[in-house]
């Protein structure tokens, strides 16, 4: 779970710091930069498993290309002199034991309340090289003590069901990664969770082709492990029409993709799960086809997944109460997401951050009140112990809808705009805002806000945006 975000020299991201609870909406008008953020957090989850690189060309770029230059990272990227950009998430990770790359359990972590910090750097192409790499300067994981733990976690939960179970802290001393300068040069060290015990193992950062965090694969480090696994679960669903009306094949994978892929194959694995001769599916399809009714217009009865072994394909088939049998390519795009939603509710092997960018596409007006709730039910329950009924999820979402700040929480709403900003070298530029609503717990202790008459001109329709019948046909 990531409870906080600061990110500086990331696109339009300077000197940005944001809490972020179970369940946060970012609402503004497009431009702003919202999806920014949505992009460093994919940034760190590509760096906890791949090269720095690799990472790099596969976030969007901000000419919206995926294989562009590392330099669409840099706020400056493109003007002359140094770049630099800086990234710390604090972060709860599941105190149980982690499965490392090779099938083996390890120890639990000795601590699960982490801040991870990240500096990166560019060096210009030279010689036959075409393009400039991104290159570590600096690499921690540190850890937050349990007594500091109700400072530094200020959304609404419960003490003896939310945070004493989830926040373990048993370390003393020095950090699990961290870097020093010698003679020059960065040096990362990995001290193991033992403490005093052994030596650290030191390597000079300006030659690394990716984080520590991502070369951690067994479980002799079970801590860096345990972030690792962490920062890998944060994702960005983007949900495809085409890739949600697609079956699946038998060999298929069983989990549902970030474009939408293998949703067949999923509500079979999940309404077949269970201790052996306990599994009932209907009561599973049940409650999707129960939740999916909330949609107003949709009449379902049931539905289900179909086996055809001829084929041997799988498909989600929809029956309405007249008793017609849809199958998934004859629903509309925005049924078709928010089942996928319906489906991700049900799935407890889903953790982590869930990233989702205007999740009232294609949902008719009269809807947004169930899509709402369905999203904010996709967030674990701080009120109650995470566990199988309660899944340790997160959701963060953005929109520029009006409909859906209205309905939202107050205490979930951070409203995005752009301020101007004088950089280190005297620049100024703009960047972009969060600012959460007065009186809700992120402004407690914030210099900056918002009133409900600073969100009045955007909760209210633009003068014109609504014909009437007699203008539309005039």
């Amino acid at each position: 779970m990531l409870t906080r975000l600061e990110v500086d020299g990331f696109k339009n991201l300077l000197d940005l710091a944001v809490e972020l609870g179970p369940f946060t909406c970012i609402a503004g008008a497009n431009g702003t930069g919202k999806s920014n953020v949505f992009d460093a957090i994919q940034f760190l989850s590509l760096l906890a498993d791949r090269s720095l690189m690799e990472a790099a060309q596969e976030v969007r770029g901000t000419h919206g290309e995926r294989h562009g230059d590392a330099r669409d990272l840099f706020w400056n990227g493109y003007a002359p002199g140094g770049h630099r950009m800086r990234f710390a998430a604090e972060m709860i990770v599941a105190p149980e034991p982690t499965e490392d790359d090779f099938g083996r359990l390890s120890e639990p972590p000795t601590s699960s309340f982490l801040r991870y910090e990240l500096e990166l750097g560019y060096q210009p192409p030279a010689g036959a090289e075409k393009i400039g790499r991104l290159v570590l300067l600096h690499e921690s994981l540190g850890y937050i003590r349990k007594g500091d733990a109700p400072a530094r976690l200020r959304f609404p939960h419960s003490k003896p069901r939310f945070r004493d179970p989830m926040i373990r802290s048993k370390r003393y001393g020095t950090s699990f990664i961290s870097t020093s300068l010698e003679e020059g040069d960065p040096i990362i060290r990995i001290h193991q969770d033992g403490g005093s015990r052994g030596q650290p193992r030191p390597a000079a950062a300006s030659r690394a082709r990716a984080t520590v965090v991502s070369t951690v694969t067994s479980s002799d480090d079970p801590t860096i492990l345990a972030a690792r696994r962490e920062m890998q679960s944060w994702r960005r669903l983007a949900l495809e029409p085409s890739a949600l009306r697609s079956s699946d094949q038998y060999t298929d994978p069983r989990s549902i993709g970030s474009n939408g892929l293998h949703l067949p194959g999923a509500l079979f694995r999940i309404a077949l799960q269970g201790p052996a001769g306990q599994q009932d599916p209907a009561q599973v399809y049940a409650r999707v086809a129960g939740r999916l009714s909330d949609l107003s217009g949709l009449q379902v009865r049931t539905l289900d997944v179909q086996e055809d072994d001829v084929r041997e394909l799988l498909t989600i088939r929809l029956h309405e109460i007249d008793g017609m049998v849809l199958p998934a390519r004859s629903l509309s795009e925005g049924t078709l997401r928010f089942l996928a939603l319906c489906v991700l509710l049900e799935d407890p092997e889903v953790r982590g951050l869930i990233c989702m960018e205007e999740p009232e596409n294609g949902i008719h007006p009269a809807n947004l009140p169930a899509m709402v709730e369905l999203v904010r039910d996709l967030a674990v329950d701080s009120d109650e112990m995470p566990g199988p009924e309660n899944p340790f999820r997160q959701v963060l979402i953005n929109t520029h809808s009006p409909g859906v700040v209205q309905l939202v929480d107050p205490a979930d709403l951070l409203f995005a705009d752009t301020s101007a900003f004088r950089s280190a070298d005297g620049k100024i530029t703009r960047r972009l805002r969060l600012r959460p609503l007065t009186g809700t717990w992120r402004a407690r202790d914030s210099a900056e806000y918002v009133t409900k008459g600073d969100i009045l001109p955007y909760l209210e329709t633009p003068p014109g945006a609504q014909l009437t019948i007699e203008g539309s046909f005039a």
